[in-house]
């Protein structure tokens, strides 16, 4: 047997949904596509029988979020 892995394995880089079961509380599975478009297809083709979740854009291991938090600032 051996050891479990103790690091989250990487993600490609691309654009990334969740599938899951309609009314499952679970984490469901990732699915990659290579663009915006191919994967606006695929939440259409799913959300006919299960529930999607829009994860967005990763690159670098890093999720690209084109909205920016606003900080508040101490006085």
């Amino acid at each position: 047997m051996g050891r479990p892995p103790t690091k989250p394995a990487k993600l490609k880089d691309g654009f990334y949904i969740e599938v899951r079961n309609e009314g499952s509380k679970a984490n469901g599975i990732k699915i990659r596509r290579d663009t915006k478009e191919e994967m606006m297809m695929a939440v259409e083709d799913y959300s006919r029988i299960k529930d999607v979740n829009i994860l967005g854009e990763l690159k670098n291991d890093k999720w690209v979020d084109k909205k920016e938090k606003k900080k508040k600032l101490k006085k």
